[in-house]
Order: C-alpha cells, then sequence, then structure tokens
C-alpha cells in the first residue's frame, strides 16, 4: 500500500508597520520652602558620673525666648565623697587609725557614732579610752567656751551654699530673659 503525498506549501509571514509620533508639552511653576528650626539654647553636657573616681556634680540649664537663648553649667564637688576617698586610701595605705580619724573629721554623726559605740574617735594621737577622755575634757573646755571644735561642721560643708548660689544664679536669668 501506498501513501499519497501531501504536497505543503510554504507560508509567507505577515509583516505590519506602524509609526506613532507623540509630543508632550508640560508646563508648571516649582516653589520651595525652607523652614529653619527655631534657635535653641542647648544646656552643656557635663558628664562627671562617667569617671567614678571623681567626687563631682555637674549642674546645667538652658533657657531660649524668641529672641535670645543661654545656657550654662558648672560642677559642684561633693566633700563627703572626697572625705570617703581620704578615708578609703589611708585605709589601703595600712595607715587605718588614721582612716578612722578622717572620717571622724569629716562628720559629726560618725563622731557621735564612734562615741556611742565605745570606740572613741582618736585625739592627738590618743586611741581608746585615753582618747575618749581627751574629747570628754575638749567637751568640757567647750561648754565652758574656750574651744572651737566642729566649727566647720557646724557652718556646714558649702554644698548647700552653693546649690543654692547656682539655683540664684538661674533663676535670675529667667528673670531678666522674662523681661525681654
Amino acid at each position: 500500500m501506498t501513501l499519497p503525498l501531501v504536497a505543503q506549501a510554504q507560508e509567507e509571514p505577515i509583516v505590519t508597520e506602524s509609526t506613532t509620533t507623540s509630543t508632550v508639552t508640560t508646563t508648571g511653576t516649582m516653589e520651595t520652602t525652607v523652614n529653619s528650626p527655631p534657635p535653641s539654647a542647648i544646656s552643656p553636657q557635663i558628664f562627671s558620673n562617667g569617671n567614678s573616681d571623681l567626687c563631682t556634680v555637674g549642674v546645667a540649664g538652658a533657657v531660649q525666648t524668641q529672641i535670645l537663648g543661654i545656657s550654662m553649667g558648672s560642677t559642684v564637688t561633693e566633700e563627703n565623697c572626697l572625705t570617703l576617698k581620704r578615708a578609703k586610701t589611708l585605709y589601703d595605705m595600712g595607715m587605718k587609725v588614721a582612716a578612722v580619724a578622717t572620717m571622724c573629721s569629716g562628720s559629726k554623726q560618725v563622731f557621735d557614732a564612734m562615741m556611742n559605740a565605745g570606740t572613741p574617735c582618736p585625739k592627738d594621737g590618743l586611741i581608746g579610752d585615753e582618747a575618749k577622755r581627751a574629747w570628754e575634757a575638749e567637751q568640757l573646755a567647750m561648754d565652758v567656751g574656750t574651744s572651737d571644735s566642729f566649727e566647720a561642721e557646724e557652718k556646714g560643708d558649702g554644698l548647700n551654699e552653693k546649690r543654692a548660689q547656682g539655683a540664684g544664679a538661674v533663676a535670675s536669668v529667667l528673670g531678666l530673659l522674662l523681661l525681654l
């Protein structure tokens, strides 16, 4: 059996050509507005706590009005911290009696606590009962009015005075700025 031959025709591809022309015209205006931030007084950064070996406290403040701004800062030395550091240094050097004497001279509370505990603070190189008798003799002399021991304690260490001065300065600057 023979199969008929099938003729295959080749088809030509269909090609389409097109041309498009377009024109775009844009008209407009552009406006840029730059808003600057308001003026600001920034208080100084006083970091004394970063170094634990310093006995200072940072105090800073800033005030800003529409016209004028001011900022200021300061550090205040804390005397109790200095007393503790001195006593620790003396103790670390093996001078225990001197360390106790430093603590006693720095605070009337420590002095009273030591007396109440029966271990009086050292006095003129004396310790124990001899020191207690020396302190009692000095107390007797103070009662008569011939001694000025702990006069510095009664006056205070000055820290509160420094804080009050700083607060007064900040309040005066605020008052001045409010008048402007």
